[in-house]
C-alpha cells in the first residue's frame, strides 16, 4: 500500500485488478493517451454529464469515455476544477458501466490517500512493472489492529503543566496520530475527549477561515479546568487534514470558497467526501489507552454516531461552540446547515 501511494504521487501508474491506471494529476509520461477516464461522480455531475444523475455519494466511481483519446493536458482539465475556466469545452462524454466496481471505489480511495485529484486514465497497457494493489490490500491496510502505541513521554503544555503524549503508528502507514492526556488517568470515570483532525492553516498559522485553532485551545483548557477538578481529558489528535482529504485539496476546496462555492460543493466540485475522517483509528487509539467511555466535546451529531457505530460508548455530547468571526461565519453556517452540526 505504502509503494502504491508512493507511486501515485510520484505520477507513476498502478495496477488494479487487471486494469492500469495513470493518475491524471500528478503524470508526466510523454505521449500518453487512453480511451477511458476514472472520475468521481460529483466530478461528473460538475461536467454535466447527460447520461450521468447526481448520486448520492460524490466519490463514487464513475467510468468515462470521449469521441478521442485522452491525453495529459485533457485529463487534467476533466480532472481539476480549477481549470475549468481555461478549458470551458469539454467532452462530449459518455458513461460508461464499470464491471468491477470494488476495484473501481479502491482506485478513488487510494487517490484520497495520496493527496492527489481522484481521476484516473485507464490504460490499455504498457510495458513496465506496475506496483500492484487490491481492494484486499486497502482492507488489511486500514484494519485498525495495526495501530500501536510507539512511544510516550510527559509534556507540559501551556493549558496543563500535567501532560502526557502518547504517539501511535501502524506499519505501512506514514501517519503518525498522537493523544494527549490531561490530568490523571481515572478508569471508572469517563475522559473528557475531543477529536481534532489536524489544521496546519488553523492550529499553527492561525487562519480565520475555520474554528480549527480556537476549538484545539477550548478544548484544552476545558480538559485543565476538568483536571482541577479531578476529572480527566483526552485529545486525539488524527494526522487527517481537511476531515482527510489531504492539505492541497484542502487548499484547492478553499480556492473554490473563494469562487463562492461553500465547503460541501467545493470538495464535491473536486470529487473529493464531505467527510472522510477515519474514525476507526480514533477508536483503535482509545481502546490502547484503555478508554471504554467518553464524554465527547463535539457540535456533531453524527461524529457521536461514528464512533458509537466503532464500539465507542458515548456518556455524554458536550457542547463545544465558539463565536464566528466574520471570515469563518459561512463556514460554521455550512455546518449548521448542511452537515448538522448543534450551532
Amino acid at each position: 500500500m505504502a509503494l502504491a501511494l508512493d507511486a501515485l504521487r510520484h505520477g507513476w501508474p498502478v495496477g488494479i485488478a487487471g486494469q492500469i491506471l495513470l493518475p491524471a494529476e500528478t503524470a508526466f509520461a510523454d505521449g500518453v493517451a487512453a480511451p477511458r477516464m476514472l472520475i468521481s461522480a460529483a466530478r461528473a455531475v460538475t461536467l454535466k454529464l447527460a447520461n450521468q444523475r447526481e448520486a448520492a455519494v460524490p466519490e463514487a466511481p464513475v467510468l468515462i469515455r470521449a469521441a478521442e483519446p485522452f491525453d495529459l493536458d485533457t485529463a487534467r482539465a476533466v480532472a481539476d476544477p480549477a481549470l475549468d475556466l481555461a478549458y470551458p469545452m469539454k467532452g462530449p462524454f459518455a458513461a460508461e458501466p464499470i464491471t468491477d466496481g470494488e476495484s473501481a471505489r479502491t482506485a478513488m480511495e487510494l487517490a484520497r490517500l495520496a493527496g492527489i485529484l481522484p481521476a484516473f486514465l485507464v490504460l490499455p497497457g504498457i510495458d513496465e512493472e506496475l506496483q500492484e494493489v487490491s481492494a484486499a490490500d486497502l482492507a488489511e491496510w486500514k484494519d485498525t489492529r495495526h495501530l500501536r502505541v510507539a512511544s510516550r513521554a510527559r509534556l507540559p503544555v501551556e493549558a496543563a503543566e500535567n501532560a502526557e503524549i502518547v504517539a501511535f503508528r501502524a506499519l505501512d502507514d506514514l501517519r503518525e496520530h498522537v493523544a494527549l492526556v490531561i490530568g490523571t488517568q481515572d478508569g471508572a470515570r469517563p475522559p473528557l475527549v475531543r477529536l481534532h483532525s489536524e489544521c496546519l492553516t488553523g492550529d499553527i498559522l492561525g487562519s480565520l477561515k475555520c474554528d480549527c485553532g480556537p476549538q484545539l485551545n477550548a478544548a484544552l483548557r476545558a480538559m485543565a479546568e476538568e483536571a482541577a477538578q479531578g476529572g480527566w481529558g483526552v485529545l486525539l489528535y488524527l494526522r487527517q487534514e481537511g476531515r482527510g482529504i489531504g492539505l492541497v485539496n484542502k487548499l484547492r476546496a478553499y480556492s473554490l470558497q473563494d469562487a463562492g462555492f461553500d465547503t460541501v460543493d467545493a470538495n464535491n466540485r473536486l470529487g473529493l467526501p464531505t467527510e472522510a475522517r477515519d474514525f476507526p483509528v480514533a477508536a483503535r487509539m482509545l481502546e490502547l489507552l484503555g478508554v471504554r467511555a467518553i464524554r465527547l466535546m463535539t457540535n456533531n451529531p453524527a461524529k457521536v454516531a461514528a464512533l458509537q457505530h466503532v464500539g465507542v460508548e458515548v456518556v455524554e455530547r458536550v457542547p463545544h461552540k465558539l463565536p464566528p468571526n466574520p471570515h469563518n461565519a459561512r463556514y460554521l453556517e455550512t455546518k449548521r446547515d448542511r452537515t448538522g452540526h448543534i450551532l
